[in-house]
């Protein structure tokens, strides 16, 4: 065997090893605390909704064990199987060109890999979900929206899958540089595009009616500086309980979106500070940083990508005999994610940072205790759990466990915030 193969056999096991020790690891730390709420937690979390916590989370590490091999079998199907080889040869045969070609390639590359991948996220969602009591997604809604999502992955997809297959066969060496500009370009047009004409798409959004509560976060978002195109209300129930809220868009055309369940779910003191932590990001440019590294790391990925497709042993240790620019990028998709496990502690450090950091921010601008107890309703209404594995943790979660991030902010006293009448505190204008 190649000794490529073998470094990607071996990357994939490890992968895969590491990953189920973690899921029992987490499994270990649920199940061990089920019969009791944390002590930090009692009497504000009922034990009934901590172990439907502990359950649920315990369902989805089982399904993830599942679905992790299933994902490996599938990398070994399309390389060491040769799914990707006969793939080319029927694309070959239709007399297309190699860039026509190309793009058939990798679209029905994502289209089968898709369908395969289908029978777990039906799963996922009218079982895993269901069984908890998540789930509002009907199957009407379910198949509109992967018809959507294929439509719109063709729509995008072809045109910048021509524009960079065709730069990797004419651009010359460099073309890993200008790929991935046009790849930034393709990403800030994205960012613009998702609020005004995709999410529409899939989701109804009104402007929020409620004036007490809309006058509530104008007042926040004057004081921390803030403009916006508007606060709507997306009908997240449409698919699921869970609640969430997020920006979208970009420079002064960034609208709020709350989801209608975080809305039933909270009051608004609690909205309005969660919408603070949210403003957070924002005041400490997090969503800039994550661009700048995310940018850092495609360019790093397709500068890599240009220097493994120059050399036959990248494409035979992988089970495809014709180089070809469309193998090289499916080839490199479907390997990347073995070798990135490492990374994930880092890039969760990060995160978990940022978080905090929008929580201090929260803080100055609501009463710390506010958003303390709109996370303790969200934990309990998603069904969170409070007692993770803290190396679990390390590698999958992008926020701080439970206990860590109430502890931070009960640190930080119950009114870091003072708010004046005229409209901020002092601590906040001094950070504007």
């Amino acid at each position: 065997m190649h000794p490529w193969s073998l470094v990607v056999l071996a990357a994939l096991a490890l992968n895969l090893l590491l990953e189920w020790w973690l899921n029992a690891r987490q499994m270990r730390a649920v199940l061990g605390h089920r019969d009791a709420v944390p002590e930090a937690f009692a009497g504000r979390i009922p034990l009934e909704a901590h172990q439907k916590a502990a359950d649920y989370t315990v369902a989805k590490l089982r399904f993830a064990n599942v679905e992790a091999v299933w994902s490996a079998l599938l990398l070994l199907a399309w390389t060491f199987g040769g799914g990707l080889e006969l793939l080319q040869g029927l694309i070959g045969r239709t007399g297309l060109g190699p860039l026509a070609g190309g793009v058939c390639f990798l679209l029905g590359f994502s289209i089968i890999n898709g369908v395969l991948e289908l029978p777990f996220s039906i799963w996922y969602t009218f079982r895993l979900e269901e069984r908890f009591g998540f789930n509002r997604t009907t199957p009407k809604v379910f198949i509109s929206d992967l018809v959507k999502q294929l439509f719109l992955g063709i729509a995008l997809g072809a045109p910048l899958a021509a524009v960079i297959l065709w730069l990797m066969a004419s651009a010359g060496e460099n073309w890993w540089l200008w790929a991935w500009l046009v790849w930034m370009g393709f990403s800030v047009l994205m960012m613009w595009a998702w609020p005004n004409w995709i999410a529409p798409l899939f989701n109804k959004f009104q402007p929020l009616e409620d004036e007490t509560l809309k006058g509530r976060i104008e007042r926040l978002l004057e004081r921390c500086g803030f403009t916006s195109d508007g606060i709507f209300v997306m009908d997240g129930s449409l698919r699921s309980t869970h609640g969430n809220a997020y920006f979208a868009g970009l420079g002064r055309h960034k609208r709020i979106v709350f989801f209608d369940t975080l809305l039933e779910e909270l009051e608004p003191d609690h909205i309005e500070a969660v919408l603070a932590h949210e403003l957070g990001h924002f005041h400490h440019r997090h969503i800039l940083k994550q661009m700048v590294f995310l940018a850092l790391i495609s360019l790093a990925g397709l500068w890599l990508l240009s220097w493994l497709m120059q050399h036959p042993w990248f494409y035979q240790g992988l089970g495809v005999s014709t180089p070809s620019t469309h193998a090289a990028l499916a080839l490199f998709m479907l390997i990347g994610p073995v070798f990135s496990p490492l990374l994930g502690p880092l890039l969760k450090a990060v995160s978990r940072r940022f978080e905090f950091e929008a929580d201090r921010f929260a803080a100055r601008q609501t009463d710390s205790r506010d958003l303390i107890e709109a996370l303790l309703r969200l934990y309990r209404e998603n069904a969170s759990t409070l007692t993770p594995d803290p190396l679990y943790s390390a590698f999958h979660d992008s926020h701080p466990p439970a206990p860590v991030r109430i502890r931070h902010l009960q640190a930080l006293g119950p009114q870091s915030g003072q708010q004046t009448a005229g409209g901020g505190s002092e601590s906040a204008r001094a950070e504007q």
